[in-house]
């Protein structure tokens, strides 16, 4: 198979950072700063490789390498595409003006300033040196005026979201006599809906069992709170996931963590798998 190599380079405080951990997060095996004379070691030992993470190879270069390699970056790309990798150039820039604030607002060091060199010295003797990579760039990403989330998407938008950013979701059931569950992000109450705990034959099971899940589907509120709730989530889950959130928690409570919620939480985690896969269903007031 042919290895994908993703060149991420630019001026220090365009955002290569959130660059790399864009490509970090879409699933390929990143290096930060690694030295162009190491890509092809590293590039010859992935397509000698079996391990899938080597079929997408992103590398982080920039100011802080050998000023002999940035000038010679033409060679090393070309070297790298006679050699069959499917090699691209990510370039990130951005206005003098904002490059400052950035470097103002962090308190970070430029990688060129020094005693004798001063930050907006630094700053324009970067943009010269990057010229090599810079004008072999596939796509070139002004970022004077994006922000994280707006960068994120300017990459997905570039590769055509090949390989769509995962949102791991939660949902949990929870007794709210028992509290309310900490560190979630939604919670949604479902004691409107007719509680099994005053059936005395229902009582002492639970959601995950038959008779309360017969119970429960013969109330016509809880497949109508099921639905909305699934049409809400459907539509406005995503909207984190483009965000960038890699995780995300769901809490359903009744009263006592029991009957209702264990079973809404069950049946919600059935009809968001088929759209998020990572969908993992945790009842914090059963008995382990």
């Amino acid at each position: 198979m042919t290895t994908q190599l993703v060149v991420i380079s630019g001026l220090s405080g365009a955002g290569k950072t959130v660059a790399l951990k864009q490509y970090e997060d879409l699933g390929y095996f990143c290096i930060d700063n690694l030295p162009l004379d190491l890509v092809e070691p590293l590039l010859a030992h992935a397509l000698a490789s079996d391990e899938p993470r080597y079929l997408r190879v992103a590398v982080g270069v920039d100011a802080r390498a050998a000023r002999r390699e940035i000038a010679e970056f033409p060679r090393y790309l070309d070297s790298l595409r006679a050699k069959g990798v499917d090699a691209r150039v990510l370039f990130l820039q951005a206005s003098e003006d904002v490059l400052l604030r950035r470097y103002n607002e962090t308190r970070r060091r430029h990688p060129l300033a020094g005693p004798a060199t001063s930050l907006i010295e630094a700053i324009r003797q970067e943009r010269q040196l990057m010229v090599p990579i810079a004008n072999l760039a596939d796509l070139s990403l002004d970022t004077s005026r994006m922000n994280l989330h707006e960068l994120r998407a300017a990459i997905l938008a570039h590769l055509g979201n090949p390989i769509e950013a995962k949102l791991a979701v939660q949902i949990q059931s929870f007794g709210y006599k028992n509290g309310i569950p900490l560190g979630v992000d939604f919670i949604f109450d479902a004691r409107c809906i007719a509680n099994p705990h005053w059936i005395a034959e229902l009582r002492p099971l639970t959601g995950l069992d038959k008779p309360v899940a017969d119970y429960l589907e013969a109330q016509p509120d809880t497949s109508e709170w099921l639905a909305d709730l699934r049409d809400y989530l459907l539509r406005w889950l995503p909207r984190f996931q483009a965000q960038d959130r890699a995780y995300l928690t769901v809490a359903l409570g009744c009263t006592g963590g029991q009957h209702r919620s264990v079973y809404l939480a069950e049946k919600l985690a059935e009809t968001l798998r088929p759209r998020f896969g990572d969908v993992i269903v945790k009842h914090r007031d059963l008995p382990v």
